[in-house]
């Protein structure tokens, strides 16, 4: 089998790169998520252009790809207005939960794609956002294979 056989080979499956899933979830966000989707739908044109422009096809594969899902995830954005009441967790709040094993830990409640467990940012359709929805501090919630207590709501 010659090389540019492969080539063409890997080429053609780069075109035909899978669409990213879409949530079927409602995409609600914060008015940071809003901005970050912003950033990336313009990353994606400017990766989009700079593809077509060289003609690399397998850039412009995915940047197109990128360009569909950011196209879609921004037409479909609806930002929540911050909370104002703090007496029961709601989409935007800042949650800290006391573990069976005595961890505390605080997330903030915001979109699919600005959420980052790392950075304390958790989607509003987790398990554990979900479990904590509509409850106020000093009520316990399913948390992975255990429970926590909520203990503070910013």
């Amino acid at each position: 089998m010659s090389r540019a056989f492969v080539r063409e080979q890997d080429a053609d499956y780069l075109e035909d790169l899978p669409d990213r899933p879409v949530s079927e979830h409602p995409n609600d966000v914060t008015e940071t998520g809003l901005a970050q989707i912003e950033r990336a739908l313009a990353e994606a044109g400017e990766a989009y252009a700079q593809a077509q422009a060289t003609a690399d096809r397998a850039a412009l594969a995915a940047a197109g790809r990128d360009l569909r899902y950011w196209t879609v995830r921004r037409a479909t954005a609806r930002v929540v207005p911050a909370p104002s009441d703090f007496s029961e967790v709601r989409f935007g709040t800042s949650v800290t939960i006391l573990r069976d094993d005595g961890r505390e830990q605080t997330f903030r409640i915001v979109g699919e794609d600005e959420a980052d467990p790392a950075l304390g940012t958790i989607s509003h359709v987790s398990p554990l956002a979900r479990a904590m929805f509509g409850k106020r501090a000093g009520d316990v919630v399913a948390a992975g294979a255990g429970e926590a207590e909520i203990i503070r709501i910013r």
